[in-house]
C-alpha cells in the first residue's frame, strides 16, 4: 500500500526537513549510497585484475568497451522496458543480475580459476545490465517523491555520487593494496583483494535491492501498452523529445558541447598533466580531484538550497557555459598544478549546480509514462557522443599543441553558447514550478 505521507507536497520553507522526513528517500539515499561506493570497487578491482592477467593494453581497452558498449546500445530499449513494466522492478532485477555476476567473478579470482574470457563474457553481462538500470535509476524519483522535493533529492543524491567517487577508489586501492604487500600469501599478489572489492560490491547490490523494495511509488498512470513493440515504444519517445522544442534544443545543445569540449577534455587534459605539470600523474590526480570536489560542492548546494537560482534555467546554463569558455582558452597554458586548480574548482562548482537544476527539470517535464524513454534518449546522447569526441581529440592532437586544443575547444564552446543564444529558445527555458500534489495521495 502507497503511504500517503510519503507523496505530501514539501513545505516550501525546509525542503530538507521535509525530505528526511520522507521514508522512500531515506531508503533510496541508503540504499543509492550503498550501490555507487560499492560501484567505485569495480572501477578500480577490474581494470587491475586485467592487469594481472594481461599486460596488453589492447585487451583492457576491450574489456573497458565490452562494459560500455551494450549500455551505449541497448538503454533505449531500457528506457521502454523500463515504461511498459515498472522502474522500481527493472532496477532491482539488474541490481539481482549485477550481484550474481560479480559474485561469480569474485568467485573465480579467489580460486584463481578465473580468465580472460570469463572477464569479458561478464564485462559484457554487467554493461548489459546497466542498459536497465540507468533509465531506471533515473526515471524512480518522480515516482516517489512529490515534485517540490525533486532538486534537494537529485542534488542530494548527486553529491553522495561524487563523494563516492571520491572515496571509492581509495578505500578499494588500499583494500587491494593491503593484500598485494603480503597481507595474503595464499592468492596470487592482489589476487585476494580483487575478491574482496568484487565480493563488495556485490553485497551493495543485494543490500542495495532489499531498500528499493521498501520504497513505495505512486500507482502507475497510462503505462506503455503489451500491444506495443519495444521498437515502436522508442521511435515514440523519439517523436515526443523531437517535438517538445525546448527540450529537443537543450538536448542538441548538450550534445554539441560534449562533442566539442567534453572529448578534447578526456584526452588532453592527461597530455597537458604528462608535457606541462611538473607533478605529471599526481597533477592529474590533483586536478580531477579539484573538479570533482568543486562538483560535489555545486550539488550539495543545488540540493540544500533549491531556490538559489540565477535567472532562468535556460539562462544559467548559457551563462556557466560562457564563463567555461572563457577558462578553457587559456587552460592549456598553465605550468603548475595549483593553477589548474584554482580554475577547475569553481567550474566544478557551477557545473554540479547546473547538473542538478536541467536533470531536475526533466524529470518534472516528461509524461510519468514517457519518463523512462525520455531519460534513456538524454544518456543515450553523451553516451554515444563521448567517444566520437575522445577519438576526434586524440586525432586532433597529432597536428594541435595541447595549448592551441584546449583554446580551440573554448572558442568552440563560446560559439555553441552564441547559436544557442541567438537561434534556439534555451535562454527562455524557466524553471518548472512544482505541481500541486494529486488527489488521493
Amino acid at each position: 500500500m502507497t503511504a500517503a505521507s510519503d507523496f505530501k507536497a514539501a513545505p516550501a520553507a525546509d525542503p530538507r526537513r521535509a525530505l528526511f522526513a520522507n521514508a522512500n528517500f531515506r531508503w533510496l539515499l541508503g540504499g543509492g549510497f550503498l550501490s555507487m561506493l560499492g560501484d567505485q570497487f569495480t572501477l578500480l578491482a577490474l581494470p587491475w585484475l586485467v592487469l594481472q592477467l594481461s599486460s596488453d593494453p589492447l585487451v583492457l581497452g576491450t574489456v573497458l568497451a565490452l562494459a560500455s558498449l551494450p549500455r551505449a546500445v541497448f538503454i533505449l530499449v531500457g528506457g521502454a522496458i523500463v515504461d511498459r513494466y515498472s522502474s522500481q522492478a527493472v532496477l532491482q532485477l539488474s541490481k539481482w543480475a549485477n550481484a550474481l555476476l560479480l559474485g561469480t567473478l569474485a568467485a573465480m579470482v579467489a580460486s584463481g580459476t578465473v580468465s580472460l574470457q570469463a572477464v569479458y563474457a561478464i564485462s559484457l553481462l554487467i554493461g548489459l545490465a546497466t542498459a536497465f538500470s540507468y533509465p531506471a535509476g533515473s526515471s524512480i524519483l518522480p515516482q516517489a517523491l512529490p515534485p517540490a522535493l525533486l532538486q534537494p533529492a537529485n542534488g542530494l543524491l548527486m553529491a553522495l555520487r561524487q563523494l563516492s567517487a571520491l572515496l571509492g577508489p581509495f578505500t578499494a586501492g588500499l583494500l587491494i593494496a593491503g593484500q598485494a604487500s603480503g597481507l595474503d600469501t595464499s592468492a596470487a599478489p592482489g589476487r585476494s583483494g580483487l575478491a574482496w572489492a568484487f565480493a563488495l560490491d556485490a553485497l551493495s547490490f543485494v543490500l542495495s535491492s532489499w531498500t528499493l523494495s521498501r520504497v513505495r511509488l505512486l500507482p502507475r498512470t497510462a503505462p506503455l501498452a503489451d500491444a506495443q513493440s519495444v521498437l515502436q515504444a522508442v521511435a515514440e519517445a523519439l517523436r515526443w523529445c523531437w517535438r517538445d522544442v525546448e527540450l529537443r534544443s537543450l538536448c542538441l545543445y548538450f550534445a554539441a558541447v560534449s562533442f566539442f569540449v567534453g572529448g578534447p577534455l578526456q584526452v588532453a587534459l592527461p597530455v597537458l598533466a604528462k608535457t606541462q605539470l611538473p607533478e605529471g600523474a599526481a597533477g592529474l590526480g590533483l586536478l580531477l580531484t579539484v573538479h570533482g570536489v568543486g562538483s560535489l560542492i555545486g550539488m550539495a548546494i543545488a540540493g540544500l538550497r533549491p531556490n538559489w537560482r540565477l535567472s532562468t534555467l535556460g539562462g544559467t546554463v548559457l551563462l556557466i557555459d560562457t564563463v567555461a569558455a572563457l577558462v578553457f582558452m587559456p587552460f592549456g597554458h598553465i605550468h603548475a598544478s595549483w593553477q589548474g586548480a584554482a580554475l577547475l574548482l569553481p567550474l566544478g562548482v557551477l557545473g554540479g549546480l547546473v547538473q542538478v537544476a536541467v536533470f531536475s527539470w526533466m524529470q518534472q517535464r516528461v509524461p510519468p509514462a514517457m519518463l523512462g524513454r525520455a531519460m534513456s534518449v538524454f544518456m543515450f546522447i553523451f553516451m554515444g557522443v563521448a567517444p566520437l569526441a575522445a577519438a576526434l581529440a586524440g586525432a586532433a592532437l597529432r597536428v594541435l599543441a595541447v595549448a592551441d586544443l584546449f583554446t580551440a575547444a573554448g572558442a568552440c564552446l563560446l560559439l555553441i553558447v552564441l547559436l544557442g543564444l541567438w537561434l534556439t529558445p534555451i535562454r527562455r527555458i524557466a524553471y518548472l514550478v512544482p505541481a500541486a500534489p494529486r488527489a488521493g495521495v
